[in-house]
């Protein structure tokens, strides 16, 4: 019986493969041999969890005739793979993706690293802060001492609590943008919302447009609810949305759903203007297009001069085109999974209707934190926390990255979490892979893009400061150092540091 769960075909696998760019060979650098250049690409797109574990390959005449290589450099190639434990065979089935025994299983898309390793490898991979304490603590108190009301009911609430939904409501409209109860659904998360809107609106094949780069465990989660995913470039640094190609790409692929993070954009940190917001909104409409606005990152702007647009949904008065999707995970905590979809009635509707089969509903006990945190002032005082730690721990990062790595290029955001980091050349997935070995991990470029896209890029969050940022750049520094030696280069150990 045949080992191998989905397929890679050998158009795919080449564009993939053709992503990886490589810095230009300097004079005296010696090239790897073509095979063992392809098996390195292969390995690094397994790792990199872009073509799955137990994938199968195409045949070697068929990617052959893709790269235009013989078809001996991947046959010897497809060896390397087997003997170092990422390729197995079976005459009659093909060959498959693996890992070697011993191996954690790739991540498709952000996922934090276990606690146990904080003491040796700094983690870059995910874009979220400590709790803002003593903040945390109180709103749990507080609702502990709310909660013996709800335990007397069956505590299933499939659209929210409504005390939770009528503040959400009263804080919209607080904005400027009128809101009813009825127009909110709270969630698990913001990732509980985007599924719940994708499987409404999207469902297996319909095209879903995103911004490109964006943010990558939102593109898996489309990907494994069966989407095709229409990219629409973003403009250079942080100039954000080019609405015009947006306009072209909705007119002409006509997707379902269009997603975009207007508020400090993920990866890149851009804002959207008004005329923007502006403009995408007419262009949804006029497509006939359900424009999804993620503002999970609107509360944080970092810088004082910084004056906030009005939200996405504040340019959509009929309610017809935009759905709007909130969270406490960036803002306050990534623990307190309590996100919120503002929509239409009737939609908000449908959703909680289509939720009886998903999670039936969200924790009691985690809403009334959040309903805590947004009735007595805490929330403000949360955020003001939160961003005062983000803002000092960009300032360490971007000036021990400039120091260690003058080479990369960088726009410094005004709000949210991230820098998008141009590596000067070098290959993102591979300073990634380098990272491991030494002691720093790193999201690479093509997480955040569609086949392969952004592969000379690096995100870097703003989740340390101080002397672990400096060592943080330094052990980059390390990887891309590494990175330049070439794969035949020696590996370096990780070195433990204690905050």
């Amino acid at each position: 019986m045949a080992q191998w769960t989905s397929a890679v075909g050998a158009a795919q696998l080449a564009r993939l493969l053709n992503s990886q760019q490589e810095r230009p060979a300097g004079p005296g650098t010696r090239r790897p041999p073509a095979y063992r250049a392809l098996a390195d690409g292969i390995r690094l797109l397994v790792l990199e969890g872009r073509v799955p574990v137990a994938a199968r390959l195409p045949a070697e005449r068929e990617l052959a005739l893709s790269l235009s290589v013989s078809r001996t450099t991947v046959a010897a190639a497809y060896e390397a793979l087997r003997a170092e434990g990422f390729l197995e065979s079976r005459r009659g089935a093909g060959s498959w993706t693996a890992v070697p025994a011993g191996n954690p299983l790739p991540a498709r898309g952000l996922e934090p690293l276990p606690p146990e390793a904080l003491g040796s490898v700094i983690d870059l991979g995910t874009a979220a802060l400590p709790a803002p304490e003593p903040w945390l603590t109180r709103a749990v108190q507080g609702a502990l001492e709310e909660l013996p009301p709800y335990a007397h009911t069956h505590g299933d609430y499939p659209a929210g609590l409504p005390v939770l939904r009528a503040m959400i409501a009263e804080r919209y409209t607080a904005r400027g943008i009128p809101t009813m109860p009825e127009q909110i659904m709270v969630t698990t998360g913001a990732m509980g919302a985007i599924d719940a809107i994708c499987h409404l609106f999207g469902g297996r094949g319909e095209r879903i447009a995103v911004e490109s780069p964006s943010y990558a465990n939102i593109l898996q989660l489309m990907r494994e609810a069966g989407a095709r995913l229409v990219p629409v470039a973003m403009a250079e640094g942080l100039s954000g949305w080019d609405v015009d190609r947006w306009r072209q790409v909705l007119r002409e692929a006509a997707p379902r759903i269009a997603y975009v993070v207007a508020d400090f954009h993920n990866p890149t940190g851009a804002l959207a203007d008004e005329d923007q917001r502006r403009r995408l909104v007419d262009a949804a409409r006029s497509a006939g297009t359900v424009l999804v606005a993620d503002e999970t990152m609107s509360e944080l702007w970092l810088d004082a001069d910084v004056e906030m647009p009005r939200p996405v949904c504040g340019f959509d008065p009929a309610g017809s085109t935009v759905i709007t999707v909130g969270s406490a995970s960036k803002a306050f905590w990534a623990g307190m999974r309590i996100g919120w979809v503002r929509a239409a009635p009737d939609v908000i509707r449908s959703l909680v209707a289509a939720r009886a089969y998903a999670d039936l509903g969200t924790p009691v006990l985690e809403q009334l934190a959040v309903n805590w945190l947004f009735s007595t002032g805490g929330w403000e005082q949360a955020v003001d926390l939160r961003r005062a730690q983000a803002r000092e721990n960009r300032e360490a990062l971007v000036t021990a990255v400039r120091r260690e790595l003058p080479e990369w290029e960088f726009e410094v955001p005004q709000g949210g979490l991230t820098l998008w980091v141009r590596t000067g050349g070098l290959s993102g997935s591979r300073l990634a892979e380098a990272g491991e070995r030494v002691g720093v991990r790193v999201p690479s470029g093509p997480r955040f893009g569609v086949d392969g896209a952004f592969e000379g890029y690096v995100r870097l969050p703003f989740t340390v400061g101080g002397a672990v940022a400096d060592e943080a750049a330094v052990r980059l520094a390390a990887a891309a150092r590494s990175v330049e030696a070439g794969a035949s280069g020696g590996s370096e150990s990780p070195r433990t540091f204690v905050a």
